[in-house]
């Protein structure tokens, strides 16, 4: 028997389970309508704002992508508001990650940064002790949180999160969502976004 190209018991159950594959398929477009109608809100959130955006950002950009391989687990996200480039970021994301949980986070870089870095503390009472991380690798693409990832940013460390801050070129702050918590299951994943964007809105307000 070739070893190498058989299948275990846990391997041939999972492969014929047709339930899985079609609840999987259910709750993919059930995630893109939450994403859609999450994009509404957060466009009508932004409508008469005025924003330290980038020269050429475009209100009206947005991105809903799927995938099935980030660290292995499928996912899908949102990006809106939307701007990237090489040198510069400004864009809200919330991706639903399989197997991990959900994530609603603002990612900046570029020329703004240090204005950026500056309303966030001067708006500390409005951000702080909200659930929201400010995450610590230097990478903007890493979506794990806790200990060595991320720092809650509560009332009492303002201090310690400005000198964080202090040097770095990029901004990611993220409220992370257990896939069991009863937000995901009450149905309140689209009020929860729209609110952690509120909360994080005068970041990025001139």
């Amino acid at each position: 028997m070739n070893q190498i190209h058989s299948f275990s018991p846990e391997e041939v159950a999972c492969i014929a389970d047709t339930d899985f594959f079609r609840t999987k398929a259910k709750v993919t477009l059930q995630v893109r309508k939450i994403l859609e109608e999450l994009q509404g809100h957060l466009k009508s959130e932004l409508t008469g704002q005025n924003l330290v955006a980038p020269l050429n950002f475009s209100p009206d950009a947005v991105q809903f992508v799927k995938g099935e391989h980030l660290e292995d687990f499928p996912y899908q996200y949102l990006d809106y508001p939307r701007y990237f480039t090489r040198e510069e970021k400004f864009a809200f994301r919330s991706l639903f990650w399989w197997g991990h949980h959900m994530v609603f986070s603002l990612i900046l870089e570029g020329p703004n940064i240090r204005r950026y870095k500056e309303n966030l503390i001067n708006h500390w009472t409005v951000i702080a002790d909200h659930n929201i991380h400010l995450c610590l690798s230097p990478s903007l693409w890493e979506w794990k949180y806790g200990p060595g990832y991320t720092m809650e940013l509560t009332n009492d460390r303002k201090s310690q999160t400005a000198a964080v801050l202090a040097h770095r070129s990029s901004l990611k702050l993220a409220r992370f969502i257990s896939l069991t918590d009863p937000i995901i299951q009450s149905g309140l994943v689209i009020e929860t976004g729209h609110a952690t964007f509120r909360s994080m809105l005068p970041i990025i307000l001139s």
